[in-house]
């Protein structure tokens, strides 16, 4: 069994856990080691046209950012945007089994590499069952505010999976 205490991290589900719980700590509390690839550390620090997250970023000292760019296989690098090429690049690198991607496309393609996947929705979940405090209707609401994108299947997915169901 793959050990879940390790996980590299995208840039959309840090931004999506900053949306729904204020802070990146949700995280520390799941996980011995949270890697952060140096492509995705220079995006969040970019800040995309609001510049939101970057504070709870930068303050997340436990975070293992990367100091160096990846070489990144030209598979990856042609399919995949530069963040989510790296996520999977550091993984097969360190030889951790598990990502935190949410686009459909890179996790397939993380799958296809051999590598467990989840996303900002699974460590809400993952939380929620191992007693973190939160409701996940009101995370997903807090998200759905901040312009995260979530289908409405893994809205009624999430919900239901953390009998929040009405």
């Amino acid at each position: 069994m793959p050990s879940t205490n390790q996980i590299i991290i995208n840039t959309s589900p840090l931004i999506a856990l900053v949306a729904a719980m204020g802070d990146l700590k949700i995280l520390e509390s799941l996980y011995t080691d949270v890697l952060v690839p140096f492509e995705v550390y220079q995006e969040i620090l970019i800040g995309g046209t609001t510049g939101f997250a970057i504070a709870e970023f930068q303050s997340a000292s436990w975070l293992q950012k990367q100091s160096s760019p990846l070489t990144i296989s030209p598979l990856l690098f042609n399919s995949l945007d530069l963040g989510e090429a790296s996520v999977i690049q550091l993984a097969l690198n360190k030889n951790i089994s598990t990502v935190c991607i949410d686009e459909a496309v890179g996790r397939r393609i993380a799958r296809l590499s051999g590598l467990s996947v989840t996303g900002s929705i699974g460590i809400l979940l993952r939380a929620k069952r191992e007693g973190y405090p939160l409701s996940i209707k009101t995370a997903i609401q807090k998200m759905l505010n901040h312009n995260i994108r979530l289908s409405q299947t893994v809205i009624d997915f999430a919900i239901k999976e953390a009998g929040e169901s009405s």
